[in-house]
């Protein structure tokens, strides 16, 4: 499952090829989540309230870029890398 960003702890993938709706995987130590791309709720799994709080702040500054990602995903192509929380 590649890499798209890391930042505090948070590792942030997304599988290719997965299925709808557009979503990214979250993970830290051993919490891990689902989130749509559409509206940032958790579709599957559990973070810790700061961890959803984070990964919340990063995926609404980088929506755009998520999406983006998804459609390369669906294309079996490498989705990239996204920047980290500052």
């Amino acid at each position: 499952m590649p890499e798209l960003c890391r930042f505090r702890g948070i590792v942030i993938t997304m599988y290719y090829g997965d299925h709808p709706p557009p979503h990214f995987h979250a993970r830290h130590n051993e919490d891990n989540a689902e989130f749509s791309i559409e509206d940032l709720t958790i579709i599957e799994g559990n973070l810790s309230s700061r961890d959803r709080r984070l990964v919340h702040q990063w995926a609404l500054a980088r929506q755009s870029e998520l999406r983006e990602a998804w459609r390369r995903a669906e294309r079996d192509e490498h989705p990239g890398r996204i920047e980290p929380l500052d």
